[in-house]
């Protein structure tokens, strides 16, 4: 039997059975010729492993001499298959105990994947657990790479699982999933670098070469030119001699131990049932309370979104999403301290370590007391004090009362307390049950659970652990934590007089009032 052939994975080290066209690995091979079947490597071919490996990647990249004598193009008995596979590279084991960054490329997927896909990272070495990102597609059809951080410190030597997941989510047709998982072995503070060479290195190299017993081994590229781009893992001992002879006199030939690269595939799997439609599909709603209590909001404004913009309040053409008005001690102040508030005042979206805000207005603002910086994002702490703006005080001032995997819930702790609160979900995300790592304060805990899915807000029953879409029809007075003589509205600002800016939707008086 042969090892594998294929061109487009020459670090393959399956067996080809006889009388086969593929390896156990499904690569294709190329048309089979006597010479190279009768002959064993290094016997009637006349080759090294060293020159079969280089002919195998000028094949791939011709040279000059190519433009005059085109080489034959290798016929496949079967076409070749290709398969999604994640490209890890940079991965170091020599840097045990300190940080590390992982460059993961995308390569082999389908054309009807969207064009940007969405990446999750979950592993102990992660921080917070779990990194996501997104890969965009470039202008040529490539992938650009991302990049994962993370630090051995303090972790116990060994083998960690990172689990992948790849998501393309293209509108009007089913999510497609792809998944993987590798492992990174944290090595011994104390490993020294021959010990490290021996376990990681010396598994990927492309040609590996072995002088036992007072034998001697000889590499040499007599091209002339040298072989390009190789690994080449020479080992002499017990009286051995490992003679090594690149011949590049042309160039220069680099020797030392490199970063780790390897490619892992993605299997598709079966998306699991997400649930039922949902019967009111929304991105922005809000729960109306006709009889607050005492510390309940008339308003619980609900938006998801990638980005949730807040500023301030304007009847035609509002610039921002969750819009905000100056609250007195006589009530709401249309105009007045509301017009220091800018269109697009701050940003709040989910980061790569949770929730942040950052500040986009041209009066700025304040976080517990101190200006961030503009476009300097900020991740959100529980208890975090937000003051819109930063020269005049009192205007709004919004507190953080609760931190969730999948949102952000905002109490405003000004004269307006007691007019509305702001809930900032993470669209068509899931928060799993039971929930985990939520912290929140009392005033927030009483709220009802809520989530976006599916296109549209779900309440979830923190006991049973029911879920119940939520529209103008849903009983509501039947469900957790929803206080009596509360409605679902399909809009976060259903009291208000809006014209739309497409100019197609016009809401008059009447309509208002019985809003």
């Amino acid at each position: 039997m042969n090892t594998c052939r294929n061109p487009e994975h020459p670090h393959c080290t399956y067996w080809v059975a006889p009388g086969r066209h593929v390896c156990e690995a499904g690569h294709g091979q190329p048309a089979a010729t006597p010479e190279v079947d009768a002959a064993q490597p290094g016997q009637a071919t006349g080759q090294s492993s060293y020159e079969l490996l280089a002919s195998m990647r000028n094949a791939r990249v011709p040279g000059p001499a190519a433009v005059q004598e085109a080489a034959p193009v290798a016929n496949y008995a079967t076409p070749i298959r290709v398969r999604p596979q994640l490209h890890i590279s940079g991965f170091d084991p020599r840097a045990a105990g300190g940080r590390q960054t992982l460059k993961i490329e995308l390569r082999g997927m389908p054309e009807q994947c969207a064009p940007q896909l969405a990446i999750k990272l979950s592993s102990e070495l992660i921080p917070n657990g779990a990194s996501r990102q997104q890969f965009v597609r470039s202008v040529d059809g490539d992938w650009r790479p991302v990049f994962v951080e993370f630090s051995s410190r303090d972790r116990e030597h060994g083998q960690y699982q990172i689990h992948t997941e790849v998501l393309s989510q293209v509108p009007g047709q089913p999510a497609r999933k792809w998944e993987c998982t590798f492992v990174i072995l944290v090595p011994r503070l104390d490993a020294t670098l021959t010990e490290i060479h021996r376990i990681f290195l010396s598994t990927h190299k492309n040609v590996r070469v072995m002088a036992d017993d007072a034998s001697i081994a000889r590499v040499a590229d007599r091209s002339g030119h040298g072989g390009g781009s190789m690994d080449i893992d020479v080992t002499a001992r017990n009286a051995g001699i490992a003679h090594l002879d690149l011949g590049a006199p042309q160039g220069k030939v680099d020797l030392g131990f490199s970063t780790i690269a390897w490619d892992e595939d993605l299997i598709e799997i079966d998306m699991p049932h997400t649930g039922p439609a949902h019967p009111h599909p929304s991105r922005s709603a809000s729960f109306v309370n006709a009889a607050p209590e005492a510390g309940a909001q008339r308003h619980i404004r609900l938006f998801a979104l990638d980005e949730c913009v807040f500023g301030r309040m304007e009847i035609v053409d509002p610039e921002a999403h969750a819009l905000l008005s100056h609250y007195g001690p006589d009530g709401i102040d249309a105009a007045g301290l509301t017009r220091r508030l800018s269109g697009r005042h701050a940003v709040i979206r989910r980061g790569a370590h949770g929730f942040e805000i950052e500040d986009v207005s041209r009066y700025g603002l304040l976080l517990d007391g101190v200006w961030p910086g503009k476009h300097k994002p900020v991740a959100l702490r529980l208890g975090m004090k937000i003051e819109l703006s930063a020269n005049i005080k009192g205007i709004v001032v919004l507190e953080v009362t609760a931190l969730m995997p999948h949102g952000v819930i905002l109490h405003r702790i000004d004269d307006g307390a007691r007019a509305e609160c702001f809930v900032v979900l993470a669209p068509d995300t899931h928060p799993g049950y039971p929930l985990r790592r939520m912290q929140a304060a009392p005033i927030a805990a009483a709220l009802p659970l809520l989530f976006h899915h599916n296109g549209g807000f779900w309440q979830l029953d923190a006991v049973t652990g029911k879920e119940t879409a939520l529209g103008p029809q849903a009983q509501l007075d039947k469900l957790a934590r929803i206080p009596q003589h509360t409605r679902f509205a399909s809009e976060a600002y259903p009291e208000s007089w809006i014209i739309r800016t497409s100019g197609v939707e016009h809401r008059t008086v009447a309509e208002m009032q019985t809003a």
